[in-house]
């Protein structure tokens, strides 16, 4: 906001008064407009995004201008921005942080010409994070620069260097300066350009620039939601790509005591206290301990009822106050000790017996031992009090912090059931794990490790222990309960209930006693107990299981990880899908949603990869690599085997298109199985693995497709390509066209299926 005067003539000194009234009604005028509370008709969300006051979508919402949200309802869902820019906005948090979109930087020279692109971010009064956010460049021949203004007006420049000579000199994941390269944000960040060129001035010698990195790129993003990759490496450039932010925001340019002394635009309100921002202009509200809610609205900081968790002891009962609470003893029981949550509270003696009972010297001698004792079990039972309080305002920290209340509110949205989720106690989920023995360990991954727990009623559980409590991944694990709280499928794993009272959050699910889908396809040990119809059982189950949470959900559900290590094996072989940790709703209304790329390489969805829309097709394609997995014995990708053959989805729609199928499958599979069935099953992944989405079948479709080739009749065992002593089906290469795709799949089966030729040999079966 902009201020300015155009005053003419002088001032006489008789009209002072005047003056002075003047400018204090104008004082008090702009005092009330900053003070000034938001309406009762406000929008507090925009589509999916919560928007809490000081921040508002119209005057009259918001506490200033310069918390304005601009929703545009035009998209859907509808998109916020801030202010009155193009800067995206995702998240707002009242703990002084907001969570905006920025676009990549690129150079790209290649064969058809050359591209640039160098965005900046002007965020006005919200600086980037200097400590949730990194400067990243990718490439291999890349020099990239960021410089704008920080703090009040200061300039600043900083970068790296990324370079690279081979692509298998570049190693995945790291970014330190071998194809990509990283280095921290200034302190108080308004705004920033970013400058992205060659290293080597890129000529047409240099096999960098036209090989297999084209492009480099340079884009702020926030620590933890990147992970190079060497795909990226082949990026070929588009403006349209970002990465997320995180804004810092607060209150004014006052510190907490400049602000408290003008109370007409304090911004805290009651039940609540001021923090100064570590940059040392303006500051922000917390709910005070006790409380919790908006601390930026007349009574928005709510008191939490503390009886609710059972804070006093059995000895003793609670009575909720306002912003703490009270235990006091049960009948026949005293406190001597001061406790504050009964844990002193101890029966109350008999009466002492009367002076004519004992001589004077065993009075004295019993009256002294009797108040040491007293005096020993009194500081006794203040360390124990003191001790238990200590511990159950950590556990309520842990709870705060690992996302119980947005638990609850998720819950509430999603009207999860929360009667059927049970809460469990850090000791007695430490009890059942032996205190996390590692002979309880059950498997270890990205996200944490999952151990086996058996329970007080001996019940046999798996209970997954979150590996970082890093306040940015605590949506992902929310995301996991309020996923599976909605689904009750019998090949779905249930989930039991959490614990959110550790320092690190905690699942509890039902045990599945037979390992993972990918330990019986590649590990030599259960080589031999995973046939075909086995096989193709799983398949079906699973499928059938995507096609539940596709279209029978009461919110439709994108599992976005299918992949063999997330299908788990009961004692009879049946599938249990697992690991919802990326899986997001889909609202009825939706058919696609944008949202950052995630997933496991092999698996992942090439079409969602370049466009970054998640649709149900996406775990159609991962569940096409699954089945192929089934069907080759192969891993879904491996560094092991020979470049054209490292990625299996390829691998094999260049067998289909070669006539070499039936060379790549698994032997034991081409030994038990159908001619006729595998070559369905075969054209089915074909179906699945299209880079068109659009293209593929529905999981719907394709559960009903397995169901049937489940049922076929199985004939004597046949084996193809396997030399004179065993049935041969060689495959005439008559009809490239039709595996390359240039016919339709029915008209392409029928042709191969006239070139199956079978012939049992008379070997006494």
């Amino acid at each position: 906001m902009c201020y300015g005067s155009n005053a003419q003539g002088t001032l006489a000194i008789g009209n002072w008064h005047k003056v002075l009234l003047t400018l204090i009604l104008l004082w008090a005028t702009e005092a009330a407009d900053v003070n000034e509370l938001p309406a009762k008709d406000c929008d507090e969300h925009c589509g999916n995004i919560s928007i809490p006051y000081p921040f508002g979508t119209r005057e009259g919402c918001y506490k200033s201008e310069t918390f304005l949200i601009t929703c545009n309802r035009t998209n859907n869902p509808p998109i916020a921005f801030l202010g009155r820019g193009n800067v995206r906005v995702t998240d707002i948090w009242l703990w002084g942080e907001l969570r905006a979109y920025a676009f990549v930087a690129h150079d790209c020279h290649n064969l058809f010409g050359q591209s640039h692109f160098e965005p900046f971010l002007q965020s006005r009064r919200f600086p980037v994070s200097s400590t949730r956010n990194k400067f990243t460049a990718i490439g291999c021949d890349t020099i990239a620069v960021i410089k704008g203004t920080s703090g009040r007006g200061a300039i600043y420049t900083t970068g790296c260097i990324s370079l690279c000579d081979r692509k298998e000199d570049v190693i995945e994941g790291s970014c330190s300066g071998i194809g990509c390269c990283q280095t921290a944000i200034p302190k108080r960040v308004m705004d920033f350009n970013i400058l992205v060129t060659s290293y080597y001035n890129r000529t047409e010698s240099n096999s960098r620039a036209f090989g297999f990195n084209p492009c480099s790129l340079a884009f702020v993003v926030e620590e933890g939601k990147y992970n190079f990759s060497l795909l990226d490496l082949r990026y070929s450039g588009n403006k349209s790509r970002t990465f997320p932010v995180v804004l810092n925001w607060v209150i004014g340019t006052q510190n907490c005591s400049e602000a408290e002394k003008v109370p007409n635009s304090y911004a805290c309100k009651a039940n609540s206290h001021c923090n100064d921002s570590d940059s040392g202009q303006g500051y922000l509200c917390e709910c005070n301990m006790g409380f919790r809610g908006n601390p930026y609205l007349p009574h928005g900081c709510q008191d939490i009822n503390e009886c609710e968790e059972n804070p006093c002891s059995k000895t003793s009962t609670c009575t909720n106050l306002n912003g703490t609470y009270r235990c006091s003893c049960l009948k026949g029981y005293e406190d001597n000790s001061g406790s504050i949550n009964g844990t002193g509270c101890k029966p109350i003696p008999p009466p002492p017996p009367t002076s004519q009972s004992f001589p004077l010297m065993n009075r004295i001698a019993l009256g002294v031992s009797v108040s040491l004792l007293l005096l020993l079990f009194g500081i006794s039972w203040l360390y124990l009090g003191l001790k238990q309080r200590k511990h159950i305002k950590r556990k309520q920290k842990f709870f705060e912090q690992n996302g119980g209340f947005l638990l609850q509110q998720q819950l509430s949205r999603h009207k999860g059931s929360v009667e059927t989720t049970r809460i469990f106690t850090a000791e007695e989920l430490k009890k059942a794990t032996n205190n996390y023995h590692e002979n309880r360990i059950l498997g270890q991954g990205g996200q944490g490790t999952v151990y086996k727990g058996i329970l007080s009623e001996n019940r046999i559980v798996a209970i997954k222990k979150s590996r970082t409590i890093d306040r940015t991944q605590i949506e992902q694990f929310i995301n996991e309960v309020i996923v599976l709280s909605q689904v009750n499928h019998r090949n779905v794993v249930k989930l039991l209930g959490c614990c959110l009272e550790t320092q690190v959050p905690m699942l509890v699910y039902e045990f599945v006693t037979n390992g993972t889908l990918f330990n019986h396809i590649h590990n030599t040990d259960h080589s031999s107990t995973l046939q075909w119809h086995l096989r193709l059982q799983i398949a079906t189950e699973t499928a059938e299981t995507l096609s539940y949470l596709h279209f029978a959900a009461s919110t439709p559900i994108i599992h976005r990880d299918i992949k063999s290590t997330n299908v788990l094996l009961d004692d009879n072989f049946t599938a249990k899908v697992s690991d919802f940790g990326a899986s997001r709703l889909v609202p009825l209304d939706q058919t696609q949603l944008t949202t950052l790329v995630q997933g496991t390489l092999g698996y992942l969805d090439p079409e969602y990869f370049q466009s970054s829309q998640l649709t149900e097709k996406s775990d159609v394609y991962s569940f096409g690599v699954l089945l192929a997995e089934l069907l080759t014995g192969k891993k879904a990708l491996s560094f092991d085997r020979p470049e054209e053959e490292r990625n299996l989805a390829m691998h094999f729609i260049l067998a289909m298109k070669d006539n070499r199928l039936f060379e790549i499958l698994d032997q034991r599979v081409v030994k038990e199985g159908n001619a006729e069935q595998l070559m369905e099953v075969a054209m089915l992944v074909k179906r699945c693995l299209r880079l068109k989405g659009e293209e593929r079948p529905t999981m719907k479709e394709v559960a009903l497709e397995l169901e049937g080739l489940k049922a076929m009749e199985k004939p004597p065992r046949f084996k193809g390509n396997m030399g004179s002593e065993e049935t041969e089906f060689p495959l005439s290469r008559q009809d490239d066209a039709c595996l390359s795709g240039a016919t339709s799949d029915s008209a392409c089966y029928d042709s191969i299926k006239s070139q199956v030729h079978i012939s049992v040999l008379d070997d006494g079966r």
